[in-house]
């Protein structure tokens, strides 16, 4: 099925609206179309995968819509990643956009006036909590999908103003910039997060309307001052489960919160305080695996997708995540779920952080020992006691460090590997 070009419609019913940043629809159509003829002018065409090595903001969307106006498969790369981890992603591609694209003619050529929805648009690389990132085939269907899915769980405001601060080489961060555009609404694109930056522009009265954010960087937001933002509606948090302690704060400053479950591999959001997406289906395997499906996942999922975390619907029907299958410790004989040791420790008043593995034990086979990054002072003898007062004894970790901030991937999930 072909659907008209994002792009080409959102510039003909809103020309003067502000695309990216500062940057208009009609002005980003007449700059990606160029872009497009001068990669075409260097033998890009239709399928070809071209690297977008480009720092969040207007030049790489104008380079991502350039590809999507040629048919090129967009490759985004992590501009923080070291040279041969870049180059590794780079491989194959027929063209790397770092910078400005020279060619020695505008070459003429036609623009796609529309995009096949079974065509792949993006290759997003998965963030690698458990090993080497692997690339995923995204379809302009999948993000169609998902763009649809998201206006239904969230709502959409005509004037939507969506701040993003999350890299854009990652599904979080890239959605949001090809949401805004099927919206033909307004992304703003921040190169990296800044605390101060980020309140101070929610803060004001013409400020964002969506913000897509991680724990921690809710977390630093509220400590920088956040509070009753005038125009916020949701703040989107993903990455991690968002703690009772962390809800809490968040709602004392009235800050509302959607929390959101995904994967590169469903094109972003899964889930959306625990309600699946528009025609997105969820289910539990029998040992309580998520298996996912619909069409926002990958076509190379192969139908299914086993997600490889655990969950647990709820009484109102509402999925609970409890962790990655993978993260389970497995002490004395009882499984444990380090994601829920993680958010009572993450309660303590003193804890801004916590990160919860296993090592080995010649008594236990895994014992639980806890990585902590703290907002005060605060002593290993008081957080056990504090976790044996909420926990069954085998939860309880039974070491205690203490780190000035936690591995974590680019998009925000903890590098749990890194603990050990």
């Amino acid at each position: 099925m072909i659907v008209d070009s994002w792009l080409v419609n959102a510039a003909q019913r809103s020309p003067a609206r502000r695309a990216v940043n500062e940057l208009t629809y009609s002005d980003l159509l007449v700059r990606a179309d160029l872009m497009a003829r001068r990669l075409a002018g260097r033998g890009v065409g239709p399928g070809d995968r071209v690297a977008l090595v480009l720092p969040p903001g207007d030049e790489f969307c104008i380079a991502l819509h350039a590809l999507f106006r040629l048919g090129a498969v967009a490759v985004p790369v992590d501009v923080r990643l070291h040279a041969a981890e870049r180059s590794e992603i780079t491989r194959g591609a027929k063209e790397v956009v770092d910078g400005p694209v020279i060619a020695a003619e505008d070459h003429e050529v036609e623009l796609a006036g529309g995009h096949d929805l079974d065509a792949t648009a993006v290759i997003v690389h998965t963030s690698g909590t458990s090993g080497r990132p692997r690339p995923i085939e995204l379809t302009y269907g999948n993000w169609l999908w998902s763009a649809l899915g998201s206006a239904v769980a969230l709502g959409l405001d005509p004037e939507e103003r969506w701040l993003c601060t999350l890299p854009l080489a990652h599904v979080g961060g890239l959605s949001i910039v090809i949401r805004s555009a099927i919206y033909a609404t307004t992304a703003i694109v921040h190169e990296r997060f800044d605390a101060e930056r980020a309140c101070d522009l929610l803060m004001d009265e013409e400020g964002p309307t969506v913000v897509s954010v991680v724990p921690t960087t809710l977390q630093r937001l509220l400590d920088a001052g956040l509070r009753t933002p005038p125009r916020l509606r949701w703040a989107l948090l993903g990455g991690a489960p968002i703690t009772n302690a962390l809800q809490g704060r968040a709602a004392a400053a009235r800050v509302r919160v959607a929390a959101t479950y995904g994967m590169t591999e469903a094109c972003s959001q899964v889930t959306t305080n625990g309600a699946p997406l528009f025609c997105t289906r969820v289910r539990l395997a029998e040992d309580g695996e998520i298996m996912v499906s619909g069409p926002t996942v990958s076509p190379g999922v192969g139908g299914e997708l086993a997600t490889g975390d655990l969950g647990e619907f709820m009484a109102d029907g509402a999925l609970r995540i409890e962790g990655r299958k993978a993260d389970t410790i497995i002490s004395g004989g009882e499984n444990v779920a380090p994601a829920e040791v993680e958010a009572v420790l993450e309660a303590h008043p003193m804890v801004a952080e916590a990160g919860v593995h296993a090592i080995d034990d010649p008594d236990w086979g895994e014992a639980i020992v806890a990585t902590v990054v703290a907002r005060g002072p605060v002593t290993e003898d008081e957080l056990y006691e504090w976790c044996a007062d909420r926990l069954a004894r085998y939860k309880v970790p039974k070491a205690f460090s203490f780190a000035a901030f936690l591995p974590r991937t680019p998009s925000g999930k903890l590098l749990r590997r890194s603990l050990r």
